[in-house]
């Protein structure tokens, strides 16, 4: 009798069955790649610049994410191009957009300006009125002191309340909508001594508020507002956001006529990336150089009682925040050494890297929570370039 033979099909069939096994598991499939990015990301991408680009886009929907907040703009510049751009439901390339804190980064740039004519001096004694009555250790703060914010002066950004009330105000807060509103300089500069001039480094608003008074006084010292506001305007105009190319900046002020450098100025995103790239061209555009290179040097040093912050500028160093638990403000590690960032609240971001010829923005509303999401992404997508760690 003959043998029977099984069908040869069912032989093949044992192959993929066998191999799918050895894969993953008996009767599981392959494991699925990374999901491609959506259509709005790859449009948004005109140039990858040398990134995996499914991978940037993919990086640029991360940014876009419900889960990180409200992001309305995003630009990546590569080389001084556009390379990527992409803006939330309602919001243009001409729109200008809140920047919050990295106003700090406008202010210390006007300051450049005002030294390099020779109006200010960094290494002496702030000239604030009320700082200057004998005896006062106020008296010794320096210009160069207030930039690194290293005043002394006491000064809370923050004031968690256990009850969630508003028993305790921070000092930004009431500086900014309360009882300093309407001459936020004079809130800032009545505030004491909590250390040493110069020993403590404490991220202040109040203390870029204090170098626009300072600047509004060498600029117009009729103290009216309207005549302050007008010849502070009038000098940010000409001798910072038109050289820079920022023609949508506008600065906000309060009811003294004083420009609210910690917290009021609102440019487009491109305008934004116009600031960035500035800076990584330490202060040139198109080889002609706007404010003196050993300025813009000055603000990408560190502060000698922070590694991690320039003058206006945060830098990529490690412990960068004091009292921070471990947490860096930008990505050591992750991204060049010489990497720089203006910073703002709710997850405001200028971001230059040197190395890569690269200058990222971010702009949008996040809460902490989401605002450690969007850091994360952000050091991710600077690390996909090259010249990234």
């Amino acid at each position: 009798m003959p043998v029977r033979r099984p069908p040869l099909i069912l032989a093949v069939s044992l192959v993929p069955v066998l191999a799918l096994g050895m894969l993953g598991g008996c009767g599981q499939g392959a494991p699925e790649g990374p999901p491609p990015p959506s259509a709005e990301s790859q449009a948004a991408i005109k140039d990858d610049g040398g990134a995996p680009r499914a991978a940037l886009g993919r990086a640029i929907d991360g940014l876009f994410a419900e889960e990180v907040g409200r992001t309305q703009a995003l630009v990546v510049m590569k080389r001084g191009s556009v390379i990527a751009e992409r803006y939330a439901e309602g919001i243009k390339p001409g729109t200008p957009l809140h920047g919050w804190g990295m106003g700090q980064c406008v202010t210390a740039l006007m300051i450049g300006q005002l030294v390099s004519d020779g109006r200010l001096r960094l290494a002496e004694s702030a000239p604030v009125p009320a700082w200057q009555r004998p005896g006062d250790p106020r008296g010794e703060i320096t210009l160069k002191q207030l930039l690194q914010m290293r005043s002394g002066l006491r000064h809370s950004e923050t004031a968690p309340s256990a009850t969630g009330g508003l028993a305790r105000q921070s000092d930004r807060l009431r500086m900014l909508y309360l009882d300093g509103r309407d001459d936020m300089a004079a809130y800032a500069e009545a505030q004491p001594l909590e250390a040493p001039a110069g020993a403590r480094f404490v991220s202040s608003a109040a203390t870029s508020v204090i170098l626009s008074d300072l600047a509004a006084r060498v600029l117009s010292p009729d103290r009216h507002p309207d005549r302050r506001r007008k010849a502070v305007g009038e000098y940010l105009r000409n001798r910072v956001f038109a050289p820079v190319g920022m023609h949508s900046a506008v600065a906000g002020y309060d009811r003294a006529g004083t420009m609210v450098g910690a917290a009021m100025v609102h440019a487009s995103a491109r305008d934004w990336a116009k600031l960035g790239e500035f800076l990584r061209h330490t202060g040139s555009i198109k080889g002609a150089q706007i404010l003196p290179r050993r300025w813009v040097q000055f603000m990408l040093e560190p502060s000698p009682r922070n590694p991690g912050y320039g003058a206006g500028v945060w830098l990529n160093r490690p412990k960068a925040r004091s009292g921070a638990s471990g947490e860096e403000v930008l990505f050591p590690g992750m991204a060049p050494s010489n990497v720089f960032a203006c910073l703002g609240e709710y997850g405001q971001y200028v971001i230059g890297s040197p190395d890569q010829l690269l200058t990222v923005v971010r702009l949008g509303e996040s809460d902490p929570q989401q605002e450690r999401l969007v850091h994360d992404r952000l050091g991710k997508l600077l690390a996909m370039f090259p010249g990234g760690i």
